[in-house]
C-alpha cells in the first residue's frame, strides 16, 4: 500500500468524520464539518499530486481514488438536502452525472475496454467551483441563496465538463489479468 492509496483510504474515513461533525454541531455554521471537507479535498490533491509525480498510480487507487470522492460528494450533498441548505433538484443533477460517469466506466471496462480522456483542466475548474460553492452554502456566506446560485452555475459546468471528457476519450483495450 503507497502514499496515495493511503491518502484516499484517509479520505474514506474522512466521510463519517464529517457526517458526525456535521450532525454533531448546533450552530447553523458547521465549521468543524468544513474544514473535515477542506482536509478531504486536500487529500484528494495530494493522493494525485503524489501518484503522477512519483510513478506511484495503481489499479487499486484509479479505483478508489473516484469512489473517495463520489462517496464523499454524496454525504455533502445528502446533509445539505436534509438540512434544507440545497434543493433535491441541485443535488440530483449532480448525483446523476456521477452516476452516469459509474455506469459508463463500468460499460467499458465489461467489455475489456477502458476510457482515457485527455487531459484538461475543465474537470479540476469544475471540482474548485464545487468546494466554493458547498463552502459558502456552510458558512451562509455571503447569503445561502449566493451559494446555492453558484451550486447551479456548478451543475451547469459539470454537464458542459463531462461532454468535453467524454469527446476527448479514445477507447482502449485492456489486458485482464486472471488471478
Amino acid at each position: 500500500m503507497n502514499l496515495p492509496n493511503l491518502l484516499t483510504l484517509l479520505r474514506l474515513l474522512l466521510i463519517p468524520c464529517y457526517l458526525w461533525s456535521f450532525y454533531g454541531t448546533q450552530s447553523p455554521h458547521k465549521v468543524l464539518a468544513l474544514c473535515i471537507l477542506l482536509f478531504a479535498g486536500l487529500t484528494d490533491v495530494l493522493d494525485g499530486y503524489i501518484a503522477r509525480t512519483y510513478k506511484l498510480e495503481t489499479y487499486a487507487g484509479q479505483l478508489l481514488d473516484p469512489l473517495a470522492d463520489k462517496l464523499m460528494m454524496v454525504a455533502v450533498l445528502f446533509t445539505l438536502i436534509e438540512s434544507d441548505r440545497v434543493p433535491w433538484l441541485e443535488a440530483s443533477l449532480l448525483v446523476l452525472r456521477d452516476v452516469l460517469m459509474i455506469i459508463g466506466a463500468a460499460f467499458f471496462y465489461f467489455q475489456g475496454k477502458r476510457a482515457v480522456p485527455k487531459a484538461n483542466n475543465w474537470g479540476k475548474v469544475t471540482t474548485f467551483c464545487y468546494y466554493i460553492a458547498i463552502c459558502s452554502i456552510i458558512l451562509a456566506w455571503p447569503s445561502a441563496l449566493s451559494g446555492e446560485i453558484f451550486l447551479w452555475f456548478t451543475v451547469g459546468l459539470s454537464y458542459l465538463t463531462t461532454v468535453l471528457y467524454v469527446a476527448s476519450m479514445d477507447v482502449i483495450t485492456i489486458r485482464r489479468q486472471v488471478y
